[in-house]
C-alpha cells in the first residue's frame, strides 16, 4: 500500500473564504478521517483568497478509489455542501515528503 498525499489549492469566491474554512473544519474534516483519510494541514491564503491543505491515504484502495467512496457517501450528501457555491477554481496535486521537521 503506497501512501499517496495530495496539496489542494482552492480559489475561493470574495468574502467566503472563512465561511468555507469553517464549513471544511466542521462538516469535511470529521467524514474524511472517518473514511481513512489523514488531514496534514490547512493554510489561508488571504491575499490570493486561497484555501491550500494536505491530504493523505494508505489503504487497500487506490487515493481516487476511496475519494471516489467519499463523493458517493450518504453522508456527503447529506451535508447539502457543493463546492462550486464556494470554490473559483481547484488544483490538486499530488507530492512526495522530502523533510518532516520533529516536534
Amino acid at each position: 500500500m503506497a501512501r499517496t498525499t495530495q496539496l489542494r489549492t482552492y480559489t475561493v469566491r470574495d468574502g467566503l473564504l472563512d465561511e468555507w474554512a469553517e464549513r471544511w473544519r466542521e462538516e469535511i474534516v470529521p467524514l474524511r478521517l472517518e473514511l481513512g483519510f489523514d488531514i496534514g494541514g490547512a493554510w489561508v491564503d488571504r491575499e490570493q483568497n486561497q484555501f491550500l491543505w494536505l491530504i493523505s491515504y494508505e489503504g487497500p484502495e487506490t487515493c481516487e478509489e476511496r475519494n471516489a467512496l467519499y463523493w458517493a457517501s450518504p453522508a456527503r450528501k447529506a451535508m447539502g455542501l457543493d463546492p462550486d457555491d464556494y470554490l473559483l477554481h481547484t488544483e490538486q496535486r499530488t507530492v512526495e515528503e522530502s523533510y518532516a521537521p520533529t516536534r
